[in-house]
């Protein structure tokens, strides 16, 4: 059976499940290489992909959506996706999340939406260790992870998938401990 989930809220976002119509503007920034660019997505990238992706899931006690939005007003910002959701072992992954728009970036929505992630999972599922990666060159995603708390493990070689080919990813963790230290 799906968890439904409820919005989480922090200081200049919220997230909230995501929605049909959410999808088009997911779509519109997935196909930007600015958003490509550090995503195991591929450069041809459309509303079809996304759309199954996301209805592929459905289904899925192991998966979450998310939308970013504004607390102020309620726009789109960006996106969080949570996978391997698993209550035997507490743990769960955020698999890719961003903000949209490069306008919107360098504000802090990005960080508080992390927060906010890692607020229901460890807060509200009780997880005990949330994972992420991130791919080689994204600088300043991994200087916000270590930021909020996250700790290198190592690089997954040929972890990813991108326009046919195999990229590394960077393997970071957080324990509920850690996370507690950095509230």
């Amino acid at each position: 059976m799906k968890t439904e989930y409820p919005v989480i809220k922090g200081e200049k976002v919220y997230l909230r499940p995501t929605v049909e119509s959410d999808l088009v503007t997911f779509a519109e920034w997935e196909s930007r290489p600015e958003v490509q660019a550090f995503f195991t997505m591929n450069y041809d990238r459309s509303l079809k992909d996304v759309a199954s992706e996301v209805h592929g899931r459905a289904g899925d006690p192991g998966c979450a959506d998310f939308t970013v939005c504004a607390l102020e007003d309620d726009r789109l910002l960006g996106r969080v996706y949570i996978s391997a959701i698993n209550h035997h072992y507490d743990s769960m992954d955020i698999s890719r999340i961003y903000i949209g728009d490069l306008s919107e970036r360098g504000k802090g929505y990005g960080e508080d939406a992390l927060r906010c992630a890692l607020d229901l999972g460890f807060g509200r599922m009780g997880m005990e260790r949330i994972t992420l990666d991130y791919v080689n060159g994204n600088d300043s995603a991994h200087a916000l992870y270590l930021k909020v708390g996250f700790r290198d493990e190592g690089r997954m070689r040929n972890a990813g998938k991108k326009n046919g080919g195999y990229v590394d990813l960077n393997l970071m963790s957080i324990l509920r401990d850690e996370y507690a230290q950095n509230l």
